[in-house]
């Protein structure tokens, strides 16, 4: 448990994300994990370089919705603090948290906390005498890292554990996670580390993450984007939606556009992306340009729009034809029928809790 959130087990894949405030300033802090939450996040991270961070951290546990995760590098004593200031879980690094002993006094804290912990090994910081042993980082010299600091912490009887072996490079992430996979079954946190920009590391995490995921491993990811934070929840889901391991808001169907199309397809899709970024209930949208494919891909969403010529376009719901709309109203008028559908459906499901 990471405060109230599973990981692992049976328990859904958890999307994390990562603020990039100074953590010394509550309120910049808070605003952004605001914004993380609304896009979706279930679990957000904030980093504790130093003793004003965490020092701030106990208003930022409190004004969060959603479980912190304090990352802690070099200094020990962050933990400590953090651990005391309400974190749910402690990021430590064996690689540079130091000693046995100083891992050892995390591992009192969290257990008088009540924190889980997240085992971070990384490519870029590996301990120096398994670089010595293996000459490089390498799959097998990640799940060393890892099954060692495992071993520690379940000396000290503590289980509340989740680990990660990242790496910049794919091969490297996914051949070490899928080595640990077979020699412990703790949570897995997933995610390909320093992966770039938002295309370049969207395309990077989405084949190393999704390689996993397919294979069944996994149990929590972080997409690490130089990019906002929600960004990197909003492509998480997606990630998980193209899997089909978690539904979330909107999923659109749309085609990438040709000499057919009967509207600007890619402006209208951006567009609707945008106004629909506010729907949490998940269900699936088509918009696509003309009838070669418009009228089959409708059919399997609820809602569905498909080019026609003169400026009429028709839409479908639940999979039939249902009428037509002109151009100057379409997008208004699919942001209503979407919103309306989110709403039906959140009706239903609250009568049926009820």
């Amino acid at each position: 448990m990471v405060g109230n959130v599973p990981v692992g087990g049976d328990a859904p894949i958890t999307v994390q994300t990562m603020t990039n405030t100074l953590t010394s300033d509550a309120g910049a802090t808070i605003t952004q994990i605001r914004r993380c939450e609304e896009a979706g996040a279930d679990l957000i991270r904030v980093s504790c370089p130093d003793e004003a961070s965490t020092a701030a951290l106990k208003a930022i546990v409190r004004a969060a919705e959603v479980p912190l995760i304090a990352d802690i590098h070099f200094h020990y004593k962050r933990a400590l603090e953090a651990a005391d200031a309400g974190a749910a879980c402690l990021r430590i690094n064996p690689g540079n948290i130091g000693s046995s002993e100083r891992v050892a006094e995390v591992v009192r804290a969290a257990k008088a906390n009540g924190c889980a912990i997240r085992i971070g090994v990384n490519a870029g910081s590996l301990e120096k005498d398994l670089l010595e042993k293996y000459g490089e980082p390498c799959p097998e010299a990640l799940v060393e890292s890892a099954l060692d600091h495992i071993k520690l912490l379940q000396d000290h009887d503590f289980h509340e554990y989740k680990v990660a072996v990242k790496a910049s490079d794919v091969f490297l992430a996914v051949a070490a996670y899928m080595g640990l996979a077979e020699a412990t079954d703790c949570p897995l946190h997933l995610g390909i580390t320093e992966a770039g920009g938002l295309i370049g590391g969207t395309v990077k995490s989405s084949i190393g993450i999704g390689n996993l995921l397919w294979a069944g491993i996994g149990d929590t990811i972080r997409v690490s984007l130089s990019a906002e934070p929600e960004e990197e929840v909003r492509v998480g889901f997606e990630i998980l939606k193209s899997l089909g391991l978690r539904t979330r808001g909107v999923r659109v169907v749309s085609c990438p556009s040709c000499a057919r199309q009967g509207f600007d397809v890619i402006r209208t899709v951006a567009a609707l992306e945008d106004r629909l970024s506010h729907i949490k209930t998940p269900l699936s949208l088509s918009v696509l340009g003309c009838v070669v494919n418009g009228p089959g891909e409708a059919r399997e969403t609820d809602i569905g729009l498909t080019g026609g010529g003169n400026g009429k376009h028709m839409v479908y719901l639940s999979g039939v034809t249902d009428h037509t709309i002109e151009s100057a109203e379409m997008l208004d008028h699919i942001v209503a029928l979407v919103e309306k559908k989110a709403a039906e459906i959140e009706a239903a499901e609250a009568l049926s809790v009820g």
